[in-house]
């Protein structure tokens, strides 16, 4: 491992989620107002997830007063408190910018499920029935 690559790694933090095109997401970010600094929520689309590793960013979509605003967001970026991913989009593309052309019902995207019924879901599940039974 050269050096580049250990300054990088002690730079990324050690918590981000993973990101996909079509998630929703709410992204605390950290402003500066003369002296004092806020925390900023921004919260809309991932319409599109570039770079890798240090240099990863993302660019976030939302309407607002019907006009669209784009902003992109460094991953590992100090300035970024927290991501929060409230739904995980079921998309097909990578890049998202079809949206910009959309609005209202035209501009929703469906959401990404997870299989209903995992093992672990259906081993708990006799111990649930047997205790409600005991009651």
């Amino acid at each position: 491992m050269n050096v580049i690559q250990q300054l990088e790694k002690e730079q990324q933090k050690a918590k981000v989620p993973a990101l996909r095109a079509g998630d929703t997401v709410k992204v605390h970010a950290k402003v500066v107002e003369g002296t004092r600094e806020r925390i900023q929520v921004f919260e809309g689309t991932v319409i599109r997830v570039t770079g890798g590793g240090l240099r990863q960013n993302f660019t976030v979509r939302r309407v607002t007063h019907g006009v669209g605003v784009e902003r992109t967001f460094m991953i590992h970026s100090p300035r970024i408190d927290k991501i929060d991913v409230l739904r995980h989009g079921d998309v097909r593309q990578g890049r998202l910018y079809y949206l910009r052309g959309k609005v209202g019902k035209g501009a929703r995207i469906r959401e990404r499920r997870s299989a209903v019924a995992t093992p672990e879901a259906e081993a708990q599940e006799p111990e649930v029935a047997e205790a409600a039974a005991e009651e």
